[in-house]
């Protein structure tokens, strides 16, 4: 089963918790569970909270997307909230630093802990914060493969907005001259149709890529899928084996020509990417496509990223994407088991639209996530403990699954939490969990309700920042403070 599925018991969950005190692990040093005297406070989880005796396995897709927060920010700094639709809490979480400590081998660390939700959140006293990190092997510049990279760039008239276009162009421009001379770029232009603007390329030949960014030009309409099959089709032209290969589209979304859902496209597209040429996504403009351009990357082995200032594209291009060229890991998944004396019930936070047969985690037919060097991912979950367990008694198992990219053989790796490791209060944790708390719940209280205020999240953002010196993270508290203002 799906870990959506939905509990009956909650009426009667949440009747108990409006009438007795709730009991969670001891934090005195002792070894049993107890009253933890707490001001009672009452949060109604509703059709997100699972029964652990119901359902104990949650499973997911990874994802490293991160749109969904890029393009949120932009349109609380344009004066309007977001769409609830358009926010995916673990794009917000995954767009932050969170500095775990790397695997020696090319599998994944895996990171858990935890802590009690912060004294103004308004959860039962049972409830705590857990969270599954998970890191790859950073890669050094010099000893990554050779890059064949086909740029798929959208020309329609929506782009002639100032910020979309030619903030497109001056990044590629940039890249062309940070790449190596043995890397390959090719770019084709899409509007109502779609042309070769150059075929596949050496970066030693600079000039004529400079030459074709340079001539790029809005036309008409937005035919995206004329635009992804063309770009393949020169992908596999210039494939080269042993190297990366990579179709990378940059466009608004707004597709209004040819097919406009992503399964149409990908269908015409799957039998040329056959998991050889991946596909990243770049979302411009201050209307943008969100869902289909997260939809295209998903089912296309890749991922998604939003720029809106060219700061962050040339962030992206310069310092992200030649780091991440190379992939890890391919069709990972995340299972995480949880315990039925130890935890009553939980919710994952965000991966909706990854969610995984629990079946299915160790069907290699069935998707999961692509992951490069160097990459973090998180998942957050709130759970609701039990009582009477030991501070040593184990809550969940973690456990991921993955495919290696050289040769597709199937590699597991887990790790296990225990009650103690979550019982650490709030302001002790650190920063980087803060970070994940203050920009979930954003998330959560964007699309309507989070069991904390704006202001307090801003404050926790604001101090996650000062004690990190993250400049990411002290914007994050900005647009916490500018949502607030804009209710």
């Amino acid at each position: 089963m799906a870990h959506l599925r939905r509990s009956p018991l909650l009426p009667a969950v949440l009747a108990i918790t409006m009438t007795m005190s709730a009991c969670g692990v001891a934090t005195d040093g002792s070894d049993q569970t107890g009253p933890v005297h707490r001001p009672d406070r009452v949060t109604f989880w509703g059709d997100d909270e699972t029964s652990v005796a119901e359902d104990p396995r949650s499973t997911f897709g990874i994802d490293v997307d991160t749109a969904s927060y890029g393009y949120a920010r932009r349109q609380i700094a344009d004066g309007r909230l977001p769409d609830e639709a358009g926010v995916r809490p673990e794009e917000f979480v995954n767009a932050f630093r969170q500095d775990y400590a790397e695997p020696d081998g090319d599998g994944f660390a895996v990171h858990v802990d935890g802590a009690h939700l912060p004294s103004a959140h308004d959860a039962p006293d049972d409830t705590r914060l857990l969270r599954v990190g998970l890191q790859t092997r950073s890669e050094d510049e010099k000893s990554r493969p050779d890059a064949a990279l086909t740029f798929v760039v959208d020309v329609s008239g929506s782009m002639a907005e100032p910020g979309r276009l030619d903030l497109v162009q001056d990044a590629l421009h940039t890249l062309v001259d940070q790449l190596r001379p043995t890397d390959s770029i090719a770019v084709v232009e899409f509007s109502d149709e779609a042309r070769v603007a150059r075929e596949m390329t050496r970066v030693a030949d600079g000039e004529r890529l400079h030459e074709a960014i340079g001539s790029l030009r809005t036309r008409a309409s937005t035919n995206l899928e004329a635009g992804l099959v063309l770009g393949y089709q020169v992908a596999r032209d210039g494939f080269r084996a042993g190297a990366t290969n990579r179709v990378i589209v940059l466009s608004d979304g707004l597709a209004n020509v040819g097919a406009t859902d992503a399964e149409p496209i990908l269908r015409r597209v799957r039998d040329e990417a056959e998991k050889q040429i991946g596909l990243l996504g770049v979302g411009v403009g201050s209307e943008y496509g969100d869902e289909l351009m997260e939809q295209l990357a998903d089912r296309g082995d890749g991922f998604v990223v939003y720029v809106s200032e060219p700061g962050q594209a040339r962030k992206v291009f310069v310092r992200q994407l030649p780091a991440t060229l190379s992939v890890r890991a391919l069709d990972a998944k995340v299972q995480v088991t949880f315990e039925p004396d130890a935890v009553r019930s939980y919710r994952l936070i965000g991966y909706d639209n990854r969610a995984i047969a629990d079946e299915d985690f160790r069907d290699d037919r069935v998707d999961g996530g692509e992951v490069g060097p160097g990459h973090s991912v998180t998942a957050l979950y709130e759970v609701r403990l039990a009582a009477g367990f030991a501070r040593s008694a184990r809550l969940a198992e973690v456990r991921v699954r993955w495919a290696d990219p050289s040769n597709r053989a199937p590699a597991e790796t887990s790790e296990s939490v225990t009650a103690a490791d979550v019982e650490a209060e709030f302001v002790e944790v650190s920063p980087r969990l803060q970070t994940c708390y203050a920009a979930a719940y954003f998330a959560l209280a964007l699309k309507g309700g989070s069991g904390t205020r704006l202001a307090d999240l801003a404050a926790v953002a604001r101090r996650a920042a000062s004690a990190t010196d993250d400049g990411e993270v002290r914007d994050l508290a900005k647009v916490i403070e500018e949502a607030e203002a804009l209710r």
